[in-house]
């Protein structure tokens, strides 16, 4: 049975994986769980945190319902290994043209596992849809790449069509890492800037 975080209790509780967080009971945005959990926003797949006053990321939540048949982000329990598919997913936008600049996001982050400046890299909070309303389960701290794929292989640009359009997105995949909890000590760490610590 997983462990189970009420609404009023979420501004505190820390982060499990697998845990259940409860959604409120408004009937809009402010029922959301995710953004009473984190400080970002309660739209999208992606939902960066980013400093005041700086383009710099201070860390990213990435949000998922598992449930897209042409966009399949996929989470291997077993291995930690986590398909996440960017936020091109209509004909219309360049693929790093998007209006929440999600692959834009993504092509950074690689860009440095790449060349080696992992510092550089946000922590990543991934999150999935619970089953009902607006509940959230915390799905695990992630970070770019996956030993079983190729440096050439972990972020690749799909090719799809709708209503005879081409255009193209983002297949990245992650590594959710073996930490069990994230403490509510470093969450406050990140909001100062503080990303690395013990």
């Amino acid at each position: 049975m997983p462990r189970i975080f009420e609404f009023s209790e979420l501004e505190r509780a820390p982060l499990i994986v697998d845990a259940v967080y409860r959604g409120g009971t408004a009937k809009n945005a402010g029922a959301s769980a995710l953004a009473r959990i984190l400080p970002v926003g309660n739209s999208g797949g992606f939902r960066p945190r980013i400093g005041s006053g700086s383009k710099s990321l201070k860390y990213l939540v990435l949000y998922t319902d598992f449930s897209s048949p042409d966009w399949p982000d996929l989470l291997d329990e077993t291995t930690g290994e986590f398909h996440y598919y960017g936020d091109n997913k209509t004909p219309g936008c360049a693929l790093h043209d998007t209006p929440k600049g999600g692959n834009r996001i993504l092509r950074d982050m690689f860009n440095d596992l790449h060349e080696g400046n992992r510092h550089s890299i946000p922590p990543v909070f991934v999150f999935s849809k619970g089953d009902a309303g607006w509940d959230v389960v915390f799905r695990g701290l992630a970070v770019p790449g996956a030993s079983s794929v190729h440096g050439n292989e972990d972020l690749v640009a799909i090719w799809k069509s709708k209503g005879g359009e081409r255009f193209q997105n983002y297949r990245a995949v992650f590594t959710i890492l073996d930490v069990p909890e994230i403490s509510r000590a470093w969450i406050a760490e990140l909001e100062q800037g503080r990303s690395i610590s013990e």
